[in-house]
């Protein structure tokens, strides 16, 4: 198979992703979007002036699968809200060169994302809108995350950032 064909189903891949991963955080199904993690895959949500002066300060810093689950109980099972749903809109993926200590098969990726809140009887608002800087390593499924570093431009968070992005 020649480069660019295989380019081409790698990135058909992420963007396929990245499909199912929106989808199971909009239908509310966070054993889902666990499950898209590696076990120690971690999730990050910064703000792009951290993130552009390599600061570490992040709203969410998760480190493992197991941290992800405990958020889920949080958002389930502790959180108190006012209900809204969300729809995830998410661009074609630029997959990116690899960098030194990447291991073989990882795949570096990065997409454009906006998040959208409706709230039940009000209208639909821009929630948080960013992109996505992916690592992924190949599971007996498919694609994992090793990382998954939501870069946001928003530069308010409205009200608190309950559900993932």
């Amino acid at each position: 198979m020649d480069e660019t064909l295989q380019a081409l189903l790698r990135q058909a891949e992420v963007d396929r992703f990245n499909a199912a991963y929106a989808a199971a955080l909009d239908e509310r199904r966070f054993d889902d979007w666990t499950a898209c993690f590696a076990e120690d895959g971690r999730y990050t949500v910064q703000a792009r002036e951290n993130f552009d002066r390599g600061l570490p300060l992040a709203l969410i810093d998760l480190e493992s699968r197991g941290m992800l689950r405990d958020r889920v109980y949080g958002i389930t099972q502790t959180i108190y809200h006012r209900p809204y749903y969300t729809r995830h809109v998410v661009g074609v993926a630029q997959l990116m060169p690899a960098q030194d200590g990447d291991a073989p098969g990882w795949l570096r990726a990065q997409a454009h994302y906006a998040v959208f809140r409706t709230r039940p009887g009000d209208a639909s608002e821009v929630y948080n809108v960013g992109r996505y800087i992916d690592l992924f390593a190949r599971g007996p499924q498919g694609l994992l995350l090793r990382s998954r570093r939501c870069v946001y431009d928003s530069e308010m968070v409205l009200n608190s950032l309950i559900y993932p992005v």
